[in-house]
């Protein structure tokens, strides 16, 4: 399902640590600690070298937990990852100040250094926009950062196209050269960025990164139609998912069933493929919370091709 020579195009996600994704409600929900490195030390075990985090999820601890399993890995091996944090969601604002203010983003960022032990950060995100933080502070900040040599790159996720298109103009000189990645969205079920993100990302030389590549889990196969799964994210967080719980999502997931038993395939590969196969999309990010999970992927070492 996964050929070694696509490694580079998955990026390991550990939004998972300490908490699923953001927010405080789900805080008892997420991996720990053991979990957390475990996970890790498998994803270097099979190839991966790109980690993506922020600044808030898990409150912080999947920062903490990355930068723990940074310190203890070689210094060659450390020089060839990409690690990826965020800023600028509402749950890390404080009172009386907006998620993407300079203030906001200067105090996040050297707190995100800290917390995962580096110097400078390869790859940072804006979270997600808001109509609160004037754009142009914001990413004055991010210059300043830039020319700080606090950060490498730096991209957008949650990003509409106006969104991309507005940065687009407002970036300039060294900011724009560093502007490279676009994390949004993008799956079987959700396939809005075909329009005009993903080309808009082609024609301006960004990398189009994919996250949630299962849909919450209900690209996962265990779910169907009139039957519940045990566990999963949508029985996590189910107000996400709940507008997906349609008859035209479980004719597709029925698809993705029929095309991953031809090639033999498991259905979350099956999935993965699907992204991987889209033209335009550079990378896609995978969360697993066990080692079987990996293997779903068609990530266990002795499957790799």
């Amino acid at each position: 399902m996964i050929n070694r020579h696509e490694l580079s195009r998955i990026v390991f996600g550990c939004g998972n640590f300490g908490g699923l994704g953001s927010s405080p409600d789900l805080r008892d929900k997420g991996d720990g600690r053991e979990t957390a490195l475990a996970l890790l030390d498998h994803a270097r075990a099979i190839g991966l070298t790109r980690f993506d985090t922020a600044n808030t999820y898990g409150g912080g601890d999947s920062e903490r937990l990355l930068g723990e399993w940074l310190a203890a890995q070689d210094k060659a091996f450390r020089r060839a990852l990409q690690i990826a944090t965020k800023v600028g969601n509402p749950h890390g604002c404080a009172d009386g100040d907006t998620p993407l203010s300079r203030t906001q983003i200067a105090g996040h960022l050297d707190e995100s250094l800290r917390r995962l032990g580096m110097e400078q950060i390869g790859l940072y995100y804006i979270h997600e926009f808001n109509a609160l933080s004037p754009l142009d502070e914001t990413l004055e900040a991010f210059d300043r950062a830039l020319a700080a040599g606090k950060i490498a790159a730096f991209g957008v996720s949650n990003a509409s196209i106006d969104d991309l298109k507005h940065v687009l103009t407002l970036a300039s000189g060294p900011l724009r050269h560093a502007f490279t990645h676009v994390q949004n969205e993008f799956n079987l079920l959700a396939q809005g960025d075909l329009a005009e993100v993903i080309p808009l990302c082609k024609a301006e030389g960004l990398s189009y990164v994919a996250f949630s590549p299962l849909a919450g889990g209900l690209l996962s196969g265990k779910y169907q139609a009139g039957r519940a799964a045990a566990s999963g994210r949508l029985n996590d967080a189910p107000h996400f998912y709940q507008h997906l719980l349609t008859d035209q999502t479980f004719a597709a997931i029925d698809g993705l069933r029929a095309r991953a038993d031809a090639n033999g395939w498991t259905v979350p590969g099956a999935a993965l493929r699907f992204i991987l196969e889209t033209p335009g999309v550079e990378a896609l990010i995978i969360a697993p919370r066990s080692l079987a999970q990996f293997e779903g992927y068609g990530l266990a070492a002795e499957t790799l091709a």
